[in-house]
């Protein structure tokens, strides 16, 4: 089974962190588990205009393959203006939309207000609604103040919900049989 971490932004490290941390908390879950983190920080990443996938840039088709390839996920986005970050939605809109379909998605979200987590909530849940995506009941919101100088979640009550949601995304994909392997 392959779980595909992706933090959906082109700045900042919070996102990143905690998106990574799910998914290494998952790989000593599941020794056999394949991880792959997707940061768009480190992708040149082609906005969707509509043309055909190969015409894209290869970092584009990258991000395009590794979402196609994934059996389940893990997506971070930080919330900017009481919204998910552009270059998520970008990732959302390059996919077709049976890329996410009956796979289980776990949600990270990053902010500077306590009330931001209602992004994943008002947002995230319904674009994976959209895709026919499973959702992990838990989710992790992060907020500044739970992350040291070094961008490392440091909150015992977040490190929880990160274990939680590792655990879940494993568990609600193993039971639904949504491995390409089997």
């Amino acid at each position: 089974m392959k779980l595909l971490g992706i933090s959906g932004t082109i700045i900042g490290d919070k996102t990143a962190a905690v998106v990574r941390q799910v998914i290494e908390h998952a790989g000593k879950l599941d020794p056999e588990l394949e991880t792959q983190m997707l940061d768009l920080r480190r992708l040149n990443i082609e906005f969707f205009d509509g043309r055909k996938w190969s015409e894209y840039n290869e970092d584009t088709r990258f991000a395009i393959d590794a979402v196609l390839a994934a059996d389940c996920f893990v997506i971070g986005t930080p919330v900017f203006q009481a919204s998910l970050a552009a270059p998520l939605k970008n990732v959302f809109d390059l996919v077709p939309p049976d890329a996410f379909r009956n796979k289980v998605i776990g949600f990270v979200a990053t902010g500077g207000t306590y009330q931001h987590f209602l992004v994943i909530e008002n947002q995230l849940k319904p674009i994976a609604g959209y895709f026919r995506a499973y959702i992990a009941p838990d989710y992790v919101y992060a907020h500044r103040e739970h992350f040291n100088e070094r961008n490392e979640v440091t909150d015992p009550s977040v490190i929880a919900r990160i274990e939680t949601l590792a655990a879940q995304v494993l568990h609600m994909s193993k039971a639904l049989g949504v491995s390409k392997a089997g």
